[in-house]
């Protein structure tokens, strides 16, 4: 067997990646904790409460398509699909940006 792996291992080892991708973001909502994440955390750490109060009322710069990883009205599912959704977003770029690079 050659050193590297051949264009059918590679494939495999794709497909195995995307389904690990997509198995955690399925259950990434049923799994995460609801205490603010360690950026948050930091930052109430760093900015008083009164001003990060102020910055929480300010206007995005953008809008999000699906804020805090969820559709609205859905619950648990609209998570599971926003997670879903992005993560093949991202697999697709990254897809996108290997095809264009390997030229």
């Amino acid at each position: 067997m050659s050193a590297t792996m051949s264009g059918k291992q590679n494939m495999k080892f794709l497909y195995a990646g995307i389904a690990i991708a997509l198995m955690i973001s399925v259950l990434a909502p049923f799994l995460a904790s609801s205490d603010p994440d360690g950026l948050e955390s930091a930052a109430f750490g760093v900015i008083d409460e009164a001003k990060m109060a102020a910055m929480e009322e300010l206007a995005p710069v953008f809008e999000s398509p699906m804020p805090d990883y969820a559709i609205e009205g859905m619950g648990k599912t609209g998570e599971v699909m926003a997670i879903v959704i992005g993560t093949l977003i991202v697999l697709a770029i990254g897809f996108g940006l290997g095809k264009v690079m390997k030229k």
